[in-house]
């Protein structure tokens, strides 16, 4: 990597830094998530996210609670194992009041993490996991488009080609999958699309709730929002799409649940 790639690199890591954990109120509690997202970028993890926290038998308050702590992978610790102080320092983000225990967090880099399983493991071995995938042609659309903005906002220039490199691979879902379900075991990760939650949001919204154990009945059911598609030239389109179809080929076969026809960039090539 050149020296001004690499430079560029460490500037676009930044954009996401680490915030510092809140003050706990007094009379609440602090410990470990009890969900926590893990992935996947630019797949609608933020609009799911404040479904999830909006449930009255969440604990979450607006200032005091992030939706992303970025505390594992790019950023954060990658060690095998996280001592003590660093347990405690996850755990300081998440405080909860005695009639309101469950909470957690967001972060859709987490995925691409090798030792994201590992520490999970030390620092919330109980939490449950959520993972929302999205077409990958539309996902590298929406991220690469993003982070242009982001990178013009920030005065970083030239890093196209690193912007879309990132990207690509963002789109790569098998691997991180595959390893999060051997790690963690399928009945600890729930598996969304975000088309689905689009086009059948009460029913997807009453899984995600049932999966992290809240009474389905009492979930908020605001309207769905419709989101800013991106556009990409027909000839990308296709490029991208014959570069994802082998990964999404073998997603499929790792996930029975995974139904591509909602990803209909890459369906045809499947």
């Amino acid at each position: 990597m050149a020296e001004s790639d690499a430079g560029n690199a460490e500037r676009l890591d930044a954009l996401f830094p680490q915030p510092e954990p809140p003050a706990c109120p007094e009379g609440w509690s602090v410990g470990p998530p009890t969900f926590v997202g893990v992935g996947a970028p630019r797949c609608g993890t933020t609009w799911w996210h404040r479904m999830v926290v909006r449930h009255p038998d969440v604990c979450f308050v607006r200032g005091l609670h992030v939706k992303e702590v970025h505390f594992f992978g790019p950023g954060g610790s990658e060690r095998e194992t996280l001592s003590a102080e660093e347990i405690a320092r996850y755990h300081s983000y998440f405080p909860r009041s005695p009639d309101l225990q469950n909470v957690g967090e967001w972060t859709p880099d987490y995925m691409y993490s090798r030792a994201l399983p590992r520490q999970l493991a030390e620092a919330a071995p109980d939490a449950r996991m959520l993972v929302m995938l999205r077409d990958p042609v539309d996902r590298f659309a929406s991220g690469f488009t993003r982070g242009r903005r982001l990178a013009a906002e920030s005065g970083i220039g030239g890093a196209d080609a690193e912007l879309a490199a990132r990207n690509v691979e963002s789109g790569m879902y098998f691997e991180p999958v595959a390893m999060l379900l051997e790690a963690c075991g399928r009945d600890r990760v729930l598996i969304l699309q975000y088309e689905r939650c689009r086009a059948q949001y009460p029913a997807e919204l009453r899984r995600t709730h049932e999966f992290l154990g809240l009474d389905p009945d009492r979930g908020p059911a605001p309207p769905v929002r419709e989101p800013r598609e991106r556009s990409l030239p027909a000839a990308e389109l296709e490029r991208l799409a014959e570069r994802y179809a082998p990964d999404v080929r073998k997603l499929a076969d790792l996930l029975p649940e995974l139904d591509v026809a909602w990803w209909p960039n890459v369906a045809r090539l499947v």
